[in-house]
């Protein structure tokens, strides 16, 4: 899909507000039927001069065990950029219910360091619509950039599943063969999530999805208890990965199976090295250390 010219939005959007859109919208569906279209909107979202707020930052890093550093972690820009990736997905013409969609991965490009005190511009856009076994999956494509400056600093790809939708004219894909059993490796980490892990990253990210948030909030919705963010889990298994990785970095994580809080989650972080000590690649899985079910897996290597 080739985007049009952006729409230029004075700040950036209210999560909590998109949030309450999205249930409007839903209802609205349900009285007046699904959206027929099976078309992403062709606009982008851009916010420019977005200035990192220093706190935040400070109360981020500490949460997923960053070092203290003026450099914005990738993770905390990804919550940064978040709220207009959620506002394109908010649009009247946007062909899937917000509400209930499944992350499935995220892929992102850390090309240079960016500072909390650099000014910052962000687009968001949507693109890739294409079927699933489960339903309709799409992606959602983020860019900063460093206002006045033209080239990307850091860029992510979030895929999204609409579990249970099936547009007209999207095609699902033929069945693939199961994955290959997991063999459990040691751990490196043995993470313990409290109850309020949900409340904690939402404060930080500002992404008060109400499964994330209690038990009554996520019954609500239709989950057993409250599971932690797919985002909070991959930013701190970055954050362990540690200083190594550099400036210039690639992130990818796949999400498997949720992480119900509380709960215990092990890691395993297994590093590669080029012939003399370079460093290349880390890579991570994650995993319910009672049951052995893989929650996420994914890889951090040098761009």
């Amino acid at each position: 899909m080739t985007t049009v010219q952006p729409v230029i939005l004075g700040e950036m959007p209210s999560l909590s507000k998109l949030y309450v859109n999205a249930a409007a919208q839903a209802a609205r569906r349900r009285v007046l039927g699904s959206h027929d279209g099976s078309d992403l909107p062709e606009a982008s979202h851009e916010v420019r001069g977005v200035a990192p707020d220093v706190g935040n930052l400070t109360a981020y890093q500490h949460l997923i065990g960053e070092t203290a550093s003026d450099v914005l972690p990738a993770g905390f820009i990804h919550a940064l950029a978040f709220p207009l990736a959620m506002s394109v997905m908010n649009r009247d013409d946007f062909p899937l219910p917000l509400l209930g969609m499944i992350h499935l991965s995220n892929h992102v490009e850390q090309r240079s360091p960016v500072l909390f005190s650099e000014r910052l511009d962000i687009t968001a856009h949507v693109e890739n619509l294409r079927g699933h076994r489960s339903g309709t999956q799409l992606d959602v494509v983020a860019e900063v950039r460093v206002t006045g400056s033209a080239g990307v600093r850091w860029r992510g790809v979030s895929t999204y599943l609409a579990k249970g939708v099936f547009l007209p004219g999207i095609d699902k894909p033929s069945p693939v063969g199961s994955r290959s059993d997991f063999k459990v490796p040691d751990p490196t980490a043995l993470w313990q999530l409290g109850v309020d892990t949900g409340r904690a990253y939402a404060a930080v990210s500002g992404d008060f999805n109400p499964i994330h948030l209690s038990v009554l909030s996520a019954k609500a919705l239709g989950m057993r208890r409250s599971i932690a963010h797919g985002m909070y889990l991959a930013s701190r298994a970055l954050a362990d990965v540690g200083a190594v990785k550099g400036d210039s970095f690639s992130w990818h994580v796949d999400f498997e199976a949720p992480v119900f809080l509380p709960g215990r989650v092990a890691l395993d972080i297994s590093t590669v090295q080029l012939p003399g000590g370079a460093w290349q690649k880390s890579e991570f899985v994650a995993w319910n250390p009672r049951s052995g079910r893989r929650h996420f897996a994914g890889a951090v290597a040098a761009l």
